[in-house]
């Protein structure tokens, strides 16, 4: 059976499921809308939790990303780790006591402000729609690659997959279709891991392989890769090329970023008791740190076999897998040297970077592209970063069944995560704009009406993002995590700590740090993004770093403002005493 077939199977089976989920579980009230009415077991909130966690930029894009940049992508990994560590440890537990729908619910009563509240609003969205892009692209390539259809089509068939269940089901819904995607997606993360490790390392522990020895050598995989780089012209796999300052500056990101996402916050939200939030947070991690502990195996071994699967190649003779991805656009090959073969080497092939493809066919059978070739180096190849792990099992010629099974984890990831942010959306707008503050006599059939056209909407615009992406997935949501460490984060670790920080300073800081983080990356990527380079960063600041600093900007105009105006009023004392108790 083809590969094609078994994807339409598996992702059939595993759409129904979903779907029959939805059905099951349709929320009747507000409570089951927003927070599945304080019902779900931690285990299960722990596996929701850990499908809401790990995204298409974990699932898809993140191993691509290190494959590529080697030592240096690792930021991802210690900053959502570490990050997910300081939400559960740190945040948490105080704001599952506080017991109700949505943060910016929290961010209205701690602050006593309809403004605060508003502005928590904005920044949410402005979060959630950036890191949302991410996720539809990853529908896109997975359904354009292995069902063969347009990658905008892809994002119109997901947005339709999860209008049904988040619109249907809510925050009811979504979890205990989260519980079925998390099993579909580790499952179909580790298996390939698995099978690749046995045939690179003989053995079948990717972890341990990832520091083993090639099979029929003594050279280790890291130090072959070492080599393979230098040869090809690329830095050591194992050798840092970002600055000290950026490494830490986007690991700090991602961290902080990673303790003020609200939809992983929400998710806290779900279950009967605060000891259970915490159970949840440990059960959680566990489940996180199987694909966590994997990706980097994963990551060194796609690189592996995609050099030596192409490198010095005759195109005529490129395998399979190359040309599928070259027909939908992520893969491009411009014959520099007329050679008619492949190379593959440090720096873009393309003036341009991305290909833009002619309606022709070039003299070997490849597709055509227009961009003019970058004639300062020798390479002849584009490749998206985020097809690595999605190829990955073709790469190793493995069964068709186990590229069937990863093409329906890699939905499975990008759709929980993209459902657990529209919900945030939905209830951000219903709850926080039109209940508490625009309409506050609405009925609670009217507010769960606006929750579900809110969510409709949301799933248009989030669809739009994904079609005209701003960047690679992870990247995206990079940025995403970013504008939530300098908007929300400060707010939220302020407002259980520090006591007397009052509603002008909440509002300033948060206002501050959208605009000065979001400037600074609109400017780097959009509007100058020739500039994007380490000498003309601030402090040699990468755009995906700068949410650290942005958190900083926060803080310090929060704390100032807050001394210009009077203190809190007490019951806000009361409040933080109350919620502070263990």
């Amino acid at each position: 059976m083809n590969a094609q077939l078994l994807t339409f199977i598996f992702v059939g089976i595993s759409f129904s499921l979903y779907i029959g989920i939805a059905i099951w579980s349709r929320a009747k009230s507000t409570s089951d809308f927003y927070i599945a009415d304080k019902g779900v077991n931690p285990i299960a909130n722990g596996m929701a939790t850990a499908a809401d966690w790990m995204s298409a930029a974990s699932f898809i894009s993140m191993a691509g990303i290190i494959s590529f940049l080697g030592k240096d992508g690792s930021v991802y990994l210690m900053g959502w780790t570490g990050g997910y560590v300081l939400l559960a440890l740190l945040l948490a537990p105080y704001l599952r006591k506080f017991g109700q729908y949505t943060v910016p619910d929290f961010i209205g009563t701690r602050y006593y402000s309809d403004a605060a509240r508003l502005v928590a609003v904005l920044c949410l969205i402005f979060i959630s729609f950036t890191y949302i892009a991410g996720q539809m692209r990853g529908v896109g390539i997975v359904f354009s690659r292995f069902l063969e259809v347009d990658i905008d089509l892809g994002v119109v068939i997901g947005m339709a997959i999860v209008f049904f269940y988040a619109v249907l089901g809510g925050m009811k819904g979504i979890t205990y279709t989260q519980v079925a995607q998390y099993c579909v997606l580790i499952f179909a993360y580790l298996v390939p891991a698995i099978f690749i490790s046995i045939l690179i390392t003989n053995n079948p522990i990717p972890q341990l392989g990832f520091g083993g020895q090639v099979s029929g050598s003594s050279v280790y995989l890291l130090d072959k890769l070492d080599q393979l780089n230098i040869e090809l012209g690329f830095n050591e796999y194992t050798s840092n090329t970002k600055s000290n300052i950026d490494v830490f500056f986007i690991t700090a990101a991602l961290m902080f970023g990673t303790a003020g996402l609200p939809h992983v916050i929400v998710r806290f939200f779900t279950v009967p008791k605060v000891s259970d939030a915490r159970k949840s947070a440990g059960y959680a991690l566990i489940f996180i740190a199987l694909l966590y502990t994997t990706a980097p195996a994963v990551s060194a071994f796609a690189r592996v076999n995609f050099i030596e699967s192409v490198q010095e190649v005759e195109y005529e003779d490129a395998p399979g897998w190359f040309k599928n991805w070259e027909q939908i656009g992520l893969i491009a090959w411009k014959d520099k040297n007329e050679d008619g073969k492949i190379n593959y080497s440090a720096g873009e092939a393309l003036e341009g970077v991305k290909p833009k493809f002619s309606n022709s066919i070039g003299v070997y059978g490849e597709r055509e592209v227009t961009n003019e070739p970058n004639l300062q180096n020798s390479n002849e190849i584009y490749i998206d970063r985020d097809i690595m792990v999605l190829a990955n099992p073709e790469i190793a010629k493995l069964p068709n069944w186990v590229i069937a099974l990863v093409a329906a984890g890699a939905l499975a990831a990008a759709l929980s995560t993209a459902a657990g942010l529209l919900l945030v959306i939905s209830a951000s707008i219903s709850h926080d704009l039109m209940k508490k503050t625009l309409m506050p006599n609405i009925s609670e059939k009217q507010e769960l009406l606006f929750a579900r056209i809110a969510a409709a909407v949301a799933i248009i615009v989030a669809g739009l993002f994904g079609i005209y992406p701003p960047g690679f997935v992870a990247q995206v949501v990079a940025f995403a995590f970013g504008l939530a460490a300098s908007t929300i984060f400060p707010v939220l670790f302020l407002g259980i700590f520090y006591k007397r920080l009052n509603k002008e300073g909440a509002v300033a800081g948060m206002l501050s740090g959208l605009i000065v983080t979001a400037g600074y990356i609109i400017f780097f990527k959009f509007v100058n993004p020739e500039l994007n380079s380490s000498e003309n960063w601030l402090f040699g600041i990468s755009p995906e770093g700068f949410g650290f600093f942005g958190m900083f900007i926060n803080f310090g105009v929060a704390l100032f403002v807050s001394f210009i105006f009077k203190a809190p009023p007490k019951r806000v004392y009361e409040l933080i005493d109350e919620i502070r108790k263990p």
